[in-house]
C-alpha cells in the first residue's frame, strides 16, 4: 500500500510540474481538456533565520549550532476545474526550540506538501496532502502553523460529493505527517452534512447538522520500547465520532458538538488508556454596535496523537486550543494557559461594544470585557481528590479613536493559574496594566508606544515593559522593546529592529534577548528556550 501511494504521488508531482511549465510558457492547447485559459500561478516565500549569540548576562549559550533557518516555498496553480500545488521546506538546521529540530533528520530540504485537485459542481477529487477539519476539530484537524513549527497534513486521497448545497459527504484516507517524515499510522474518515435551510429554502436562516467518523490504525508491537498492552491499550484501531450542529438567524449564532473516542492514550505521557469524550457549545449574538459570545467546553482524555510512537506538539490529530483570550501584549502573554489534555471544563465569556460620535465619524470608542476559567474534571488529577482551578482571567479594555491622528488603548487583565496544572492547591496571580497609544503626524509618519506593568506576589513577581515604534509609510518601520523583571531575576529582555516593505515583499532585521517560556499561536503552545540572537525574516508573494 505504501509503495503504491508513493508511486501515485510521484505521478502527481510530475503532472503538476508539467501543468506549471505550461502556465509559465503560456503554450497551451487552444482546444481540448483545458481550453485556451492559461490559468493562474501564485507563489510565496518565507525565510526565518537567526544567528545565536552567547549571552553571559542572560546565562545561556544558545544551541550548539549557532545558526538556524526555517524556509518555506509554496507554489499553487489553478486552471478551470484543476488546481495543483506544492510546498518545499528547508531547515539549515531548524530554529532553536522548534520541535522539528529535535528530529534525527531535521537538517534537510523536503517536499513537505503537494496536491492535485479536480473540482466541479458536484464532485471534488483530491490527491496529495490534505488539510481539513471535522466539526470544531475535537476529533480531527490537519493544518500548518509555522509559528509552532509543525504541519500535520494527511498524505493520501480525498473525495467529496455535494448535492445542490443541501447534502454533502466526503471521505479520506492517508498517513499523517510527523515533522520531517510521516507517522507509522493510517487514518481514514468520513463527514456527512445536511443543510436544512437549503432543503426548505429558508431565507436569512442557516441550519445544518454534521456527522463525523475517524479511524486511526497503528500496530501496537513495532518495538520493544513501548508496552502499550501494559497501559491497557489492546486494539490497534482507534475509532472516534462526533455530531455537530450550526444555526444562525438575525444576529444569533449557535454551535454545538458532541464527540467520543475509543480507548486510547491522550498523550505520550499518559499512564493509562482511557475512552474519551467532549462537549462544545458556542453562542454569539450581535446587534448594532454590541456583540456578546459565550463558549463552553468539556474535554475528557480527548487528545489524539498522530502516532503512538511520536512526541511533541505536532504529534496530534485533534485540535484542542485554550479557551481563553488571545493576547498580543508582552506581559499579558508572559504565562499563557495550556490545555489540560487529561481533562478540563472551560468557559469563556466576551462582551464587545462600539460607540460612535454623532458629530465626528473619526471619533469612536471600542469597549471589551472578557473572562474565562478552566477546572479539572478528574479527581485523580489532584493530591487530595478535589477538583482544582487550572486557569482564570478577567479582562477589560477600552480603545478610543479621538480623531484622525490619535488612538489610545487601556487594558487591565487579572490572571490566575495553577503551576502544578491542578495537582496542588496553590495558584499564582498577576495583575497587568497596559497603556497603548498611536499618533499619526500625517499620512506618512506615525509613532506608537506601549507601557506595561505586571504586579504579582508570586513566581517572579513584578515586571515592567515598554515598546516604541516609528513608521515611515509605506516602506519603513523601526521599533524597540524592553521587558524587565523587577522581582526575582532582575533580567532585561530587549529587542530592536527595522522592517522594510514594498508591494508583497517584507524584510525585517532585529536583535534581542528572548525569555524562556511558552509561545502560543491560535491557543496552541510550544516551549521556547531563552536565547539571544540576530533575526532576519523575509516574506514575499508572487
Amino acid at each position: 500500500m505504501v509503495s503504491s501511494a508513493r508511486n501515485a504521488l510521484l505521478i502527481l508531482t510530475g503532472l503538476m510540474f508539467w501543468t506549471l511549465s505550461g502556465a509559465q510558457t503560456g503554450k497551451v492547447v487552444s482546444k481540448g481538456l483545458f481550453g485556451s485559459d492559461p490559468g493562474k500561478f501564485s507563489a510565496s516565500l518565507e525565510s526565518n533565520s537567526i544567528a545565536y549569540i552567547r549571552d553571559n548576562g542572560l546565562g545561556v549559550t544558545g544551541p550548539e549550532d549557532k545558526f538556524g533557518s526555517n524556509n518555506y516555498l509554496k507554489m499553487d496553480y489553478s486552471r478551470g476545474h484543476l488546481s495543483a500545488g506544492l510546498q518545499v521546506e528547508g531547515y539549515m538546521p531548524a530554529l532553536y526550540g522548534f520541535e522539528i529540530g529535535q528530529q534525527a533528520d531535521a537538517k534537510k530540504f523536503l517536499l513537505a506538501a503537494k496536491y492535485i485537485r479536480w473540482t466541479s459542481e458536484y464532485f471534488t477529487f483530491h490527491v496529495g496532502d490534505i488539510y481539513d477539519q471535522m466539526g470544531n476539530g475535537l476529533i480531527f484537524r490537519t493544518y500548518e502553523d509555522r509559528n509552532l513549527g509543525f504541519n500535520n497534513s494527511l498524505e493520501g486521497f480525498q473525495a467529496a460529493v455535494n448535492i445542490k448545497d443541501w447534502f454533502g459527504i466526503r471521505g479520506m484516507y492517508g498517513r499523517p505527517r510527523l515533522y520531517t517524515s510521516y507517522a507509522g499510522s493510517w487514518v481514514r474518515g468520513a463527514t456527512a452534512t445536511v443543510s436544512f435551510n437549503d432543503i426548505f429554502g429558508w431565507d436569512g436562516i442557516l441550519f445544518n447538522i454534521e456527522g463525523n467518523f475517524l479511524n486511526r490504525y497503528e500496530s501496537l508491537d513495532k518495538d520493544d520500547l513501548h508496552d502499550f498492552h501494559a497501559l491497557g491499550l489492546d486494539n490497534a484501531n482507534l475509532n472516534s465520532y462526533s455530531a455537530a450542529l450550526n444555526f444562525s438567524w438575525n444576529g444569533l449564532s449557535l454551535k454545538a458538538e458532541y464527540a467520543a473516542k475509543g480507548k486510547d492514550l491522550y498523550s505520550e505521557t499518559a499512564t493509562g488508556a482511557h475512552i474519551g469524550a467532549a462537549i462544545y457549545a458556542e453562542a454569539i449574538y450581535g446587534i448594532g454596535g454590541f456583540s456578546a459570545s459565550a463558549h463552553f467546553r468539556i474535554l475528557d482524555h480527548m487528545g489524539t496523537m498522530s502516532s503512538l510512537y511520536g512526541k511533541g506538539t505536532g504529534n496530534s490529530l485533534s485540535y484542542l486550543p485554550a479557551l481563553t483570550r488571545q493576547y498580543h501584549y508582552m506581559l499579558a502573554n508572559l504565562n499563557p494557559y495550556q490545555v489540560n489534555g487529561r481533562g478540563e471544563c472551560a468557559v469563556q465569556l466576551d462582551l464587545f461594544y462600539t460607540l460612535r460620535s454623532g458629530s465626528d465619524r473619526n471619533k469612536y470608542w471600542i469597549f471589551r470585557a472578557n473572562a474565562s476559567s478552566a477546572f479539572t474534571i478528574d479527581r485523580m488529577q489532584s493530591d487530595n481528590g478535589e477538583r482544582r482551578l487550572l486557569w482564570m482571567d478577567l479582562n477589560a479594555d477600552a480603545e478610543c479613536h479621538w480623531n484622525r491622528q490619535l488612538r489610545t488603548t487601556f487594558l487591565y487583565s487579572r490572571q490566575e493559574w495553577s503551576p502544578s496544572h491542578g495537582y496542588e492547591e496553590g495558584t499564582y496571580a498577576s495583575n497587568i496594566f497596559v497603556a497603548d497609544a498611536q499618533y499619526k503626524f500625517n499620512k506618512k509618519y506615525a509613532l506608537r508606544g506601549e507601557l506595561q506593568y505586571l504586579y504579582s506576589k508570586d513566581y517572579e513577581r513584578d515586571w515592567v515593559a515598554a515598546l516604541a515604534e516609528f513608521t515611515f509609510a509605506p516602506q519603513w518601520s523601526i521599533y524597540a522593546t524592553e521587558m524587565y523583571n523587577l522581582g526575582e531575576t532582575k533580567k532585561h529582555y530587549y529587542t530592536a529592529g527595522v522592517s522594510w516593505s514594498k508591494g508583497k515583499t517584507r524584510v525585517q532585521l532585529s536583535y534581542g534577548r528572548n525569555r524562556a517560556g511558552y509561545l502560543c499561536s491560535g491557543g496552541v503552545c510550544r516551549y521556547s528556550p531563552a536565547y539571544t540572537g540576530v533575526n532576519l525574516l523575509l516574506t514575499a508573494a508572487f
